[in-house]
């Protein structure tokens, strides 16, 4: 199994297009696809980069034409929320993603909406793949949580290892999660931003903060090689977190 695992694109898709084409990936019919090598996605396509539904239209027809994997972020499911007509707050980036589709017409809209909702709604809450060596999750997973999909798991998939307790900025406090973790299975997962690819036992964070002028990553797999783009965002430097024991 070869993969190329993305990070959250958050609806750069220029940068997603760039990183693919620098991955070897051809886009001649129109979406990304390699002859031996398939892409997979961490979640959070959308909100607050400039072409959400862009990412979203790509993901869907990859899917549908089993060339990717992909597992929800709780940006993912917020969308969906709000596209079952769920009272949701439209700010933190869903803003820009309902400002897109308020900006079709009502067909063209009613198409995404079926097709986003579809893609969330056959998606696995994450994936286990190459005979359990690979785990694809959102926010990460413990290794204790591995084949289980209840309330508490889906929330530590989507949001974390929260606290309960939030940050002066609003954001919830997360404990690190990553440092405790001694699963044998790799796991890789994004949703919190960080300046570079961090890896930590057997695991890897590749969210790199492209929607906040850092860099979309992907991770190759078996091979364990970052290959990275550098973001047209602007920088918005209080969005990275520190964290230490990054290789």
């Amino acid at each position: 199994m070869k993969l190329d695992i993305i990070g959250d694109v958050h609806g750069c898709f220029d940068e997603f297009k760039s990183l693919t084409e620098k991955l070897g990936y051809d886009w001649t019919g129109g979406i990304p696809l390699h002859p031996d090598r398939k892409l997979a996605f961490v979640g959070d396509l959308a909100d607050r980069g400039p072409k959400s539904l862009k990412v979203i239209e790509t993901v869907v027809a990859l899917i549908e034409n089993q060339a990717a994997y992909y597992v929800p972020g709780n940006h993912c499911n917020k969308l969906y929320r709000y596209m079952l007509g769920n009272k949701v707050q439209v700010a933190h980036g869903l803003e820009t993603t309902a400002a897109e589709l308020e900006s079709l017409e009502e067909e063209e809209r009613k198409q995404i909406y079926s097709s986003f909702m579809n893609l969330y709604e056959q998606a696995p809450l994450y994936q286990v793949l190459d005979g359990g060596a690979l785990v694809i999750a959102h926010a990460g997973i413990r290794a204790d949580y591995i084949g289980k999909t209840n309330k508490k798991v889906k929330e530590f998939v989507l949001y974390g290892d929260i606290t309960g307790q939030t940050n002066p900025d609003g954001t919830p406090v997360r404990r690190d999660w990553a440092k405790l973790y001694r699963g044998k299975p790799f796991i890789v997962y994004g949703h919190t931003p960080v300046r570079k690819a961090r890896f930590i036992g057997n695991t890897v964070n590749i969210d790199t903060g492209a929607v906040f002028g850092g860099m979309l990553t992907a991770i190759r797999y078996p091979e364990k090689e970052t290959v990275a783009v550098p973001s047209s965002m602007p920088y918005v430097e209080t969005r990275f977190r520190e964290l230490d024991g990054a290789e």
